[in-house]
């Protein structure tokens, strides 16, 4: 109803003003887009994406206006990657996405510390305080949103032991932090993490394949997109803002191949983000794949049952009584059209309309019908026969063709409807097993050798 109404402005209004916000800082619309659909919608339709877009748009013309069009991050002229660079980013991303998983974990392990610690919760964020004070005291780059660091990053200009401790110390600060309950940033402490993981792992290759053409400035974009992306799974948010964010198009393909990587290694590794873990911990369930609504794809045509088992309109009560307890009984049928001799449907009447002790036997059973029938078209999907029955509060619905709506050619029940899924659950069951056999291989693969 009216609350309902309200949720789903509210929730449109927040994303809206979030995508705003991103766009107006950022300078990245498109990925604001993006992101307000794959981490606080989690939906893509219209009644959403169209205020949110323009939301977005709206502020990216204040920021042209005021601040220019340069980007935020400056990525310095880079060459297209070759071959055996896409293969290198790709692995980059792999690595880096594993370390995104290990990244939330820490911080809610470290969340999971501070909930033991014998103190009240009201002491946390000052903990967490004196942490980052005492890091950013030796490590002063560790302090504030850090933009500076990931203009170093991609500019090539760190050293590998500044880089190595940039990254380390800016992890365990932020994760503290953040796991005390301060409220901060989540992106752009991802971006310097990730973005020093690329840096590191980057260098590591320059040295293994100093043949492989690896450029150090993308590695460090690679990093710094595939963290996040395997620790939100916004895969396309990802690989976007990082292009909107330096608009460096040759940064594309490996941007896309370390996302990727990314997002796959955090599908098959952890259950939850670290978006959606601390909700899924009290209890909220937060979707985190999009699909087409699998009613949607199926016909009516398909699953209905043929032919309908009706009775007619000039039978008596008692003769259909009789019908029901006779050999072939139909009595497990909730509901029978009622059709008349050229079997054009009047109505539909229940099991417990003919059975009950009020009816008199010797009427008709025409005379039973409370109501018009409710159709079904055979060609409509099993999506809008659910929403037809459940407007109509009924458990059944008589099948019929566009151009013959009197003729009734057969009747679709809940069990019709639930039966579709058959089909879904095995998919989703052989995708399961799949994953668990991969993670036996894995698992067989880490045992010691004897």
């Amino acid at each position: 109803g009216q609350d309902r109404s309200a949720s789903i402005l509210g929730k449109t209004l927040l994303a809206a003003g979030a995508a705003a916000g991103i766009a107006a800082f950022f300078g990245t619309p498109v990925a604001a887009v993006l992101m307000a659909v794959e981490l606080l919608l989690f939906e893509f339709r219209p009644r959403s994406l169209i205020p949110v877009a323009l939301a977005s748009v709206t502020a990216m013309a204040i920021r042209l206006t005021v601040a220019g069009s340069a980007p935020i991050f400056v990525l310095p002229d880079i060459t297209h990657p070759g071959g055996y660079a896409l293969v290198f980013y790709t692995v980059l991303g792999a690595i880096v996405g594993l370390g995104g998983v290990y990244v939330t974990h820490f911080v809610y392990w470290l969340e999971d510390m501070f909930e033991k610690l014998p103190v009240h919760w009201m002491w946390w964020p000052a903990i967490g305080a004196l942490a980052v004070g005492v890091i950013g005291y030796f490590m002063p780059h560790t302090l504030g949103a850090g933009y500076e660091n990931i203009d170093q990053l991609l500019g090539g200009n760190m050293l590998f032991w500044a880089v190595v401790g940039l990254g380390v110390l800016k992890l365990i600060s932020w994760a503290i932090a953040l796991s005390s309950g301060t409220s901060g940033g989540t992106i752009a402490p991802l971006f310097t993490i990730g973005g020093a993981m690329g840096m590191i792992v980057g260098q590591v290759g320059v040295y293994i394949f100093p043949n492989a053409g690896i450029d150090l400035r993308i590695a460090a974009l690679v990093g710094m997109a595939a963290i996040f992306s395997g620790a939100s799974r916004a895969m396309l948010t990802s690989v976007v803002f990082a292009f909107e964010a330096t608009l460096q198009p040759l940064g594309l393909l490996p941007l896309l191949s370390g996302c990727s990587a990314a997002y796959l290694i955090s599908s098959l590794l952890m259950k939850n983000t670290i978006m959606t873990e601390k909700a899924a911990r009290h209890g909220v369930h937060v979707p985190t794949e999009y699909s087409a609504d699998y009613l949607d794809r199926i016909h009516v045509k398909e699953v209905f049952s043929s032919p309908a088992v009706t009775v007619a309109a000039d039978q008596t009560v008692e003769e259909v009584r009789e019908w029901l307890s006779g050999k072939d009984s139909h009595a497990h049928h909730q509901g029978f059209p009622v059709v008349d001799d050229n079997r054009f449907l009047l109505g539909v009447v229940t099991y417990r309309d003919i059975m009950g002790k009020e009816v008199d036997a010797k009427q008709k059973i025409a005379q039973l019908i409370k109501r018009p029938p409710s159709v079904i078209y055979d060609d409509c999907s099993l999506r809008v026969a659910a929403d037809h029955m459940v407007r109509e509060n009924v458990g059944r619905l008589p099948v019929v063709k566009r151009n013959a709506p009197g003729k009734i050619i057969g009747i679709l029940t809940r069990s019709d409807i639930l039966s579709a899924h058959e089909q879904r659950l095995r998919e989703t069951h052989e995708k399961i097993r799949s994953i668990r056999i991969t993670k036996s291989l894995r698992k067989m693969a880490s045992k010691p050798k004897k």
